[in-house]
């Protein structure tokens, strides 16, 4: 069982290490969320630490989830709309469980705790993107996420090579 958190930006500074190793991880085993191989740890790190201020004035919100032992073992984002035509939606960003915690129902656990935030902070719109055809797209599916679009080589893998990716959407 894991327990989740909401990270301040002295949290996410303390346990930026740590954040950096998941999404390493998540690089490593194939995830296209922004980087590319080898994905070098300070890389890693630098982006989680780049966030603290986004995360200190509330317009990001970062949730990690520890398993039994107090480890870090996945995380995801929360980014709210700012501009006033926006601030009923948010955008998950980042969702990332490593390799060895999987299979547990961490990444589930993650997003139904920032779809609660989302609906406690009024939102009433939650969207997203991923990988088309990759095994979090279900995961969205089954946690009511439609699917919006496709957009043909919208990013790229790890590897480099560029693939399709799917916008989804939740109405709260």
């Amino acid at each position: 069982m894991s327990t989740i958190i909401q990270l301040d930006a002295a949290g996410l500074h303390r346990h930026a290490a740590d954040l950096a190793h998941v999404l390493r991880d998540c690089v490593l085993n194939g995830a296209s969320v922004g980087f590319l191989l080898p994905c070098p740890l300070e890389e890693a790190q630098a982006f989680w630490l780049a966030l603290a201020p986004q995360v200190g004035r509330g317009e990001r919100l970062l949730y990690a989830a520890f398993d039994a032992d107090g480890a870090l073992c996945g995380t995801v984002q929360l980014v709210l709309g700012g501009l006033p035509n926006s601030r009923h939606r948010a955008e998950i960003s980042k969702m990332l469980v490593h390799s060895s915690a999987r299979r547990r129902g961490i990444a589930q656990a993650l997003m139904r705790y920032a779809l609660e935030r989302a609906r406690a902070l009024g939102c009433t719109l939650v969207v997203l993107d991923t990988c088309t055809g990759f095994p979090a797209q279900t995961m969205y599916e089954k946690l009511g996420f439609a699917v919006t679009g496709v957009v043909p080589d919208y990013a790229a893998l790890p590897d480099g090579t560029l693939g399709p990716t799917t916008f989804m959407h939740l109405q709260l």
